[in-house]
């Protein structure tokens, strides 16, 4: 009995111990820290022709004369991120994603279906993954320079300007963020700088 009363004893301790420091030390240092990183936590804002932009989540790009953006379970909805939870087995899973392939090559005519990076079919875990990779930008570099007239060396290159390398070049893959190529891509091409079409 005096066992039991101990082992008792040591768990409301502990949980006491857990409840304060995972309701209280914890989110207080997770917000100090907040405090002093850029914008103070409120995420990294960007203001372009007098709209202002969360350049950190995913932002829905199909118009034609854009860089698409990697597609959303959550519809790009920051109040309620998340994946779809449906597994390659899944049939309704699969065929949004052959929808998907479907209609990047009706609107990319010429790319072969293998040329489709994963990440221009299917969705983040968090539906708000505001980068993809530089393959999933160069398989539609075809489409922007025709519709806007522009070299495809030019889109290139600006591409590569807006490359994210790997952390201390060793940690992640090479990313792009979307927001921020399609905007560099209104400001390298004069006809389309009036604002950002979705």
């Amino acid at each position: 009995m005096k066992k039991m009363k101990k082992n008792i004893l040591t768990a409301i301790r502990l949980t006491l111990v857990c409840l304060l420091f995972f309701s209280g030390v914890y989110p207080a240092v997770i917000w100090g820290i907040a405090q002093i990183s850029p914008n103070r936590g409120k995420g990294e804002i960007m203001e372009y022709n007098g709209k202002k932009y969360y350049s950190n989540i995913g932002q829905s790009f199909t118009g034609d004369s854009y860089f698409w953006s990697r597609p959303s379970a959550a519809d790009y909805n920051a109040a309620g991120p998340g994946g779809s939870n449906k597994g390659p087995s899944n049939k309704e899973y699969l065929t949004e994603v052959q929808a998907r392939i479907d209609t990047f090559l009706i609107h990319n005519p010429g790319i072969d279906k293998s040329e489709i990076p994963v990440d221009l079919i299917t969705a983040s875990g968090s539906g708000l993954d505001p980068d993809f990779s530089v393959q999933a930008a160069k398989v539609q570099v075809k489409r922007i320079a025709k519709i806007r007239g522009l070299d495809e060396a030019e889109i290139n290159q600006l591409i590569e300007k807006q490359t994210e390398k790997p952390l201390w070049g060793l940690f992640g893959p090479e990313k792009i963020n979307v927001l921020k190529l399609n905007i560099a891509l209104n400001e390298m091409n004069g006809s389309y700088t009036n604002r950002i079409k979705r």
